[in-house]
């Protein structure tokens, strides 16, 4: 879509006025949404409230320091959430030679670059400002005529992300630029409706962050529990011991080649697979998630009768990605990618399967792996790794495994209220073509 037909389409937009599905009971007889552009909501008193990152040529990673000021990277920019988990800084010098493409805590970033193109959130308040990359685009709301939560939350709505999907360009990566971002058309109430939403979508999202940080506190709560479940690093026994085998003496040592051989599904050609099918097919970068891609049943009995494919309660681990990721086969219809996703043939049964599930979690593969990040099969099968009895083991694996539930459980209730917002979103926010009869 060009920036002269959002903007012919703003001006239809308010002339016609929108209502969303969804009012709160005192709106419910108010006026329809007028339409607006994106721009309109920048703060035109603030200098820079509406502007992209820098050129690349003008932040190089030469420009980086151990510790200055915060540079905001892409994959800072989550889907509605700051993710805090790359963090890289400049000089003060560096950021003041930047001052245009400087941002502040509180301020609303977006991406230029998908995905999703067009995502935002807010930045945090750690820092007294931050530099943004090139692809981000800083917007300073004009909060004596918006609520900055409201703007926030439209920006992330379906409507909007449809209208910034449909004007982004490119077809593997979609991108979109600035001036085709400012031109594009939303409609909003007046100040107090503004308020309500946004102060209804703030306290799911405050619900939501709570109920992460009780899932922080449990897989926290885990990892200290492994800690002292397993031995340390040159010691034979654990630090805590169920009663029954406080006795039983030390763990014994093993590489996992001596445990089994690795083994891998045979190969499936893009050819053989369908957005759509019969048996969910799982990539290196859906591992463990939802499958985006399948196969037919016909070509999965084939494979699987005739090559080698995980038995019940095996282990699967990634062997490339994100490597050590391990997800337990519980016999569901389904096939993994080749080499990138792997198994033990635990043939001689010295640890038990549910064990080798946690087991793995502790084998640190980064020693191992080198520069292009890969697992071998000489990388698995070297391994070593320290195992107690057999019913030691399953009494491990059990008091692991009732943690693991809690976890999983705590997930899916985010999951649930993360499915509840955008389900409410969808409602609370009008779609550009719908308009009052």
């Amino acid at each position: 879509m060009s920036s002269r037909g959002a903007s012919a389409m703003s001006e239809e937009n308010s002339e016609k006025s929108l209502v969303p599905r969804l009012r709160f009971p005192e709106f419910r007889k108010a006026e329809g949404w007028n339409g607006h552009k994106l721009i309109d909501a920048a703060d035109r008193k603030i200098r820079w409230s509406f502007i992209g990152g820098p050129f690349g040529s003008n932040l190089k990673s030469s420009d980086y320091v151990k510790d200055g000021v915060r540079v905001i990277q892409l994959q800072n920019i989550g889907d509605g959430e700051f993710i805090d988990d790359y963090q890289i800084f400049t000089s003060e010098e560096k950021a003041d030679e930047l001052l245009s493409n400087n941002i502040y805590p509180h301020e609303i970033i977006l991406s230029k670059m998908g995905d999703p193109v067009g995502r935002a959130c807010l930045i945090p308040d750690s820092h007294d400002r931050y530099v943004m990359c090139s692809d981000g685009i800083r917007l300073a709301v004009n909060e004596r005529e918006y609520n900055k939560h409201f703007i926030f939350f439209l920006i992330n709505s379906a409507p909007f992300r449809s209208l910034v999907e449909k004007t982004a360009t490119g077809s593997t990566r979609k991108r979109i630029g600035i001036d085709e971002l400012k031109d594009l058309p939303f409609s909003a109430p007046i100040r107090e409706e503004q308020h309500k939403i946004a102060d209804c979508l703030s306290s799911l999202d405050e619900l939501i962050t709570a109920e992460t940080q009780k899932l922080d506190a449990l897989k926290t709560h885990k990892k200290g529990l492994m800690q002292q479940l397993f031995p340390r690093e040159g010691e034979t026994v654990p630090q805590l011991r169920f009663p029954e085998f406080r006795e039983a003496g030390e763990w014994k040592e093993a590489r996992l080649g001596d445990i089994g051989s690795v083994r891998m599904c045979k190969r499936i050609l893009k050819e053989q697979t369908s957005p759509r099918g019969d048996i969910p097919f799982y990539k290196i970068g859906t591992f463990g998630g939802v499958p985006d891609a399948y196969i037919s049943r016909e070509v999965f009995e084939n494979f699987r009768n005739s090559y080698p494919f995980p038995k019940n309660g095996a282990v699967l681990i990634s062997a490339a990605g994100t490597i050590g990721r391990t997800v337990r086969y519980n016999g569901e219809l389904a096939y993994f990618q080749d080499s990138n996703i792997v198994w033990l043939d635990n043939s001689e049964k010295l640890i038990a399967d549910n064990f080798l599930f946690h087991l793995y979690q502790l084998i640190d593969w980064s020693p191992s792996v080198g520069a292009i990040q890969r697992l071998y099969n000489e990388n698995i099968l070297g391994a070593q790794v320290k195992f107690p009895s057999i019913s030691e083991q399953q009494r491990i694996a059990a008091s692991l495994s009732s943690l693991d539930n809690l976890i999983t459980a705590q997930s899916q209730k985010i999951d649930a209220l993360k499915t509840h917002k955008k389900g409410l979103m969808q409602q609370l926010f009008p779609v550009l073509d719908e308009v009052p009869a």
